[in-house]
């Protein structure tokens, strides 16, 4: 029998989800349209974060307010394949995280669906950041005034308690 590095499994289950969640977005966009299909990856996207979150909180100890946040959000964007910087206040009750590289934006732009990145990046970052934010404490605040489906050079989130 063959043996698979952990590196390989991996890779494995973080391209089988990606396919899955690119798959059946495009077969509700066939069946039903487009906004149809917009409509239900965002109520999926209001519940994928909330199992990420409490899974990551789980194994860091790490279970409210902005350090929580600070520490399971970053775990969750290198997971992702993301590429940021992070600049944190948590003094002044503030994180600013910049990313340059999205790996959600990079998949639409090599299958050729650039175009609709903007209302997809729009709509789904927006909620699934929210509900990361929440997670964390109601007192949470989340803005998104920078993406790079909107062309932008980076996506800039805010996290900030109020």
């Amino acid at each position: 029998m063959v043996e698979i590095k952990t590196g390989d499994i991996v890779e494995y289950l973080h391209r089988s989800y990606t396919a899955v969640d690119g798959l059946w977005f495009m077969k509700i966009e066939e069946e039903s349209g487009f906004d149809k299909a917009l409509e239900i990856d965002t109520k999926v996207w209001q519940i994928i974060p909330k199992i990420q979150s409490r899974f990551l909180k789980s194994k860091t100890g790490h279970s409210e307010g902005l350090l929580g946040l600070l520490v399971c959000f970053k775990i969750k964007l290198k997971l992702d394949g993301f590429e940021f910087r992070i600049r944190n206040n948590i003094k002044n009750h503030n994180i600013e995280f910049n990313i340059s590289k999205c790996p959600w934006y990079d998949l639409l732009v090599k299958s050729d669906r650039a175009d609709i990145s903007e209302k997809i990046g729009s709509k789904i970052c927006r909620t699934e950041y929210s509900v990361w934010a929440n997670e964390f404490g109601n007192n949470i605040e989340f803005e998104l005034p920078e993406q790079l489906c909107n062309g932008g050079t980076n996506c800039r989130l805010f996290f900030r308690t109020i």
